[in-house]
């Protein structure tokens, strides 16, 4: 079956007519592109009509005629297939001596044309009655060179592969074991390779888990529309201020493969999604609105005292998106990254200073909120027409059309033990009950079932339904089994408890010294996360001074660098960062600090939880868990439940009314909720003191408020 993937093209006709053939030939193999690649030359961009990449007969190129002129179409398969051939023979995956390693084929596709008669076999024009027996004739000629086709086509070879060329001496080390995987996790699935090329007019999303490739997708899909309409107004935003660095980086890199030119950064811009007035550099999207507009611009301190805490930038854009009368129509494209720690109105403020076609892509992963808030469905988010119609409906894709709502089941950066692991902890799994009335330790978890099975989890026990015992666990399709069997179990992932904070800086400078001077890692594959960003900039001291003494330097993101950069430019500091400024990178080793915070906190439970899933889903290979006394045990203990169940999920799958409650209870409450919660606490304990002192009756109370209380303390569980 042949995977066909759906570009810009202008030729709509042909390309319909080609992908319907090759969709009705169950036995063709490979990958059809529409409108891709696009290939840099000195007189420009030169975008291929379609291409056909097959493990048994090679590459084809299709040049695509909509009517019946053929004029000069020998001269434009030339054209297509030198071009194309140029492109491969600077890959030397692709080259055998002097010669390509794989059969390049060229052919005009030109559906309208109801006979052609070549004078030269070499130059054919075919319809979709003569195509097959064309297909039949190609040669076999599989030479092992097929996925090495596939990877410099998607336009990824220089992308997924680390940023530094490593050269491990000592075979098996943890150094040679990390080029192992950046080497492996080559291509692009076909799910990812139609997130990036293929898009709707209208609202896509993008949903997956940690390590599925969302950043690297957005970023594809930004360079690949730019090359194919460098005149649009193409904006990239984000909420983690370091992700900057990356965005630019990935997508100039996949720009010059493309074109071999730099994008225009002005029709092409990277905006954190706040921003501020000043440089270009400071460029955001909410001041972009509140500039474009003329209302009010808030900055943090002033939208804190204003909206309260926790509620700054949602604050700011629900008083900007109310005061503004006229809103300019200023990009052609948006695509938002982290969308699950932005509130809806954000989003709406992205949806109104689009052009009328609405292309607005945003993607996400629910378990990386930060902020202890689902995204409601595209249909609340956009609201209604005048009508009452929504403004933006998901409805399932006809068989052929790009999709408006794509799942990425498939995670190349976590191993099935790391990411079960994550999951396990964020959601509560084995969590311990806190209270003697309930059965279940859950913090949070999906309002649909069937989500795990989209995120590439299986049942193998029991019943993914509410009220049903159930275990799920990965499968090799969607947890790829390289990414775990390069190192035992216990060493992909390690918890470890302390009785001091001192201990626990000790042992981390210690295992980062061997890391970098026994085992071949480089200073910037670790990163050192703690899960407080209020209390990072104290909590490292101690390790980064010890450290400092050892030979190895170090940096505080944000701190010592600036805000848009996470690793230092010569790869030669360890990171050292708060949860925040964590998300959207990635790094070999991962060392999770203080993670004591994460196992109880009132008011912000399952906020916490989701920062511990975060942090390690941040790891590309290994993860150690650190932390200090009586808590960390705790933590310590879910998790070894969580290896003795071989890494599988089992649980009881909660109810609607017993996911209220888990809601209820494990709430993200602000500091105002919780100081009016502590003070409601005094004052009952106070009055309770009181009434068993006999300096208070109940009989003094009001009536009413007797009955109230004992109407509530009725229903609370003993």
């Amino acid at each position: 079956m042949t995977t066909i993937i759906r570009g810009t093209t202008l030729k709509p006709v042909a390309s319909e007519r080609l992908a319907a053939f090759f969709a009705s030939r169950s036995e063709l193999e490979g990958f059809l592109y529409i409108g891709y690649p696009i290939i840099g030359t000195v007189e420009g961009a030169y975008p291929i009509d379609a291409l056909w990449l097959d493990p048994k007969s090679g590459i084809t190129i299709f040049n695509l005629i909509e009517n019946r002129d053929i004029s000069n179409f020998q001269d434009a398969q030339d054209d297509s297939a030198n071009k194309l051939e140029s492109k491969l023979k600077t890959h030397r995956s692709l080259m055998q001596g002097r010669r390509l390693a794989i059969d390049l084929n060229v052919v005009t596709f030109a559906p309208a044309l109801s006979q052609f008669t070549p004078t030269d076999p070499a130059y054919q024009v075919l319809n979709e009655e003569s195509l097959p027996a064309w297909i039949a004739r190609l040669p076999i000629t599989s030479t092992g060179a097929y996925n090495a086709a596939v990877e410099v086509v998607q336009s990824i070879s220089t992308i997924r592969k680390s940023k530094k060329r490593r050269s491990p001496v000592v075979a098996g080390s943890r150094g040679a074991r990390l080029k192992y995987l950046e080497d492996s996790i080559a291509n692009l699935d076909s799910i990812q390779g139609q997130a990036v090329i293929e898009t709707v007019e209208g609202v896509q999303r993008i949903r997956g888990l940690a390590g599925s490739g969302k950043t690297i997708i957005l970023a594809l899909k930004a360079a690949y529309l730019h090359a194919q309409h460098p005149d649009w107004k193409i904006a990239v935003t984000f909420n983690t201020r370091s992700l900057k660095g990356q965005l630019r980086r990935l997508i100039n890199t996949f720009y010059i493969e493309q074109t071999s030119e730099e994008p225009d950064w002005n029709n092409l811009q990277i905006l954190q999604a706040w921003g501020a007035p000043g440089s270009p550099e400071r460029n955001g999207v909410y001041y972009t609105f509140c500039r474009e507009t003329g209302t009010q611009f808030f900055d943090f301190a002033a939208a804190k005292s204003t909206f309260g805490s926790g509620r700054e930038f949602e604050g700011a854009c629900e008083q900007a998106l109310r005061s503004a009368a006229n809103i300019p129509q200023i990009y052609d494209v948006v695509l938002v990254d982290e969308a699950q720690d932005f509130s809806p109105v954000f989003l709406q403020i992205c949806y109104s200073l689009l052009s009328s076609q609405k292309r607005l892509v945003y993607a996400y992963d629910e378990l990386q909120n930060l902020n202890d808030r689902s995204l409601p469905s595209p249909e609340e988010i956009f609201g209604n027409k005048s009508d009452g119609t929504p403004l933006v409906r998901f409805t399932t894709s006809d068989p052929g059309k790009p999709k408006q709502d794509i799942i990425l089941q498939v995670c190349y950066r976590n191993s099935r033990p790391l990411l079960a692991t994550a999951h396990a902890l964020g959601f509560g799994i084995y969590r311990e009950p806190t209270l003697s009335s309930t059965t279940t330790g859950l913090i949070q978890m999906f309002d649909q079932p069937s989500l795990w099975e989209e995120v590439g989890y299986k049942v193998t026990e029991g019943h993914l339904q509410e009220g049903t015992e159930v275990t799920l666990a990965r499968t090799t399709s969607s947890s790829p089994l390289f990414l775990e069997s390069h190192s035992p179990t216990d060493d992909l992932i390690q918890f470890v408890q302390f009785a001091t904070a001192e201990e626990q800086a000790a042992w981390l400078a210690r295992a980062i010294q061997t890391n970098i001077q026994a085992e071949e890692l480089s200073p910037d594959d670790i990163v050192v996360i703690n899960p407080d960003p209020l209390t990072t900039r104290s909590a490292v001291g101690l390790p980064r001074t010890l450290l400092f003494n050892a030979g190895i330097n170090s940096h505080l993101t944000g701190v010592d660098t600036s805000p848009d950069t996470f690793f230092d430019d010569d790869g030669k500091s360890v990171a050292f960062t708060g949860i925040f400024r964590a998300k959207g990178n990635e790094a070999g080793m991962v060392y999770i600090i203080n993670a004591q915070d994460c196992v109880s906190s009132f008011g912000s439970l399952a906020r916490m939880r989701n920062r511990l899933f975060t942090a390690i889903t941040r790891s590309k290979a290994w993860v150690r868990v650190l932390g200090v006394g009586p808590q960390m045990a705790t933590l310590v203990a879910e998790f070894e439940r969580v290896r003795n169940a071989d890494f599988t999920l089992r649980f009881r799958y909660p109810t609607t009314s017993e996911r209220a409650h888990l809601n209820i209870v494990n709430r993200d409450m602000t500091k105002e909720e919780r100081n009016r919660v502590k003070s409601s606490n005094d004052n009952l304990a106070a009055l309770l003191a009181d009434v068993n002192s006999g300096n208070v009756f109940l009989q003094d109370l009001p009536p009413e408020q007797v009955a109230q209380l004992r109407s509530f303390f009725a229903g609370v569980p003993k």
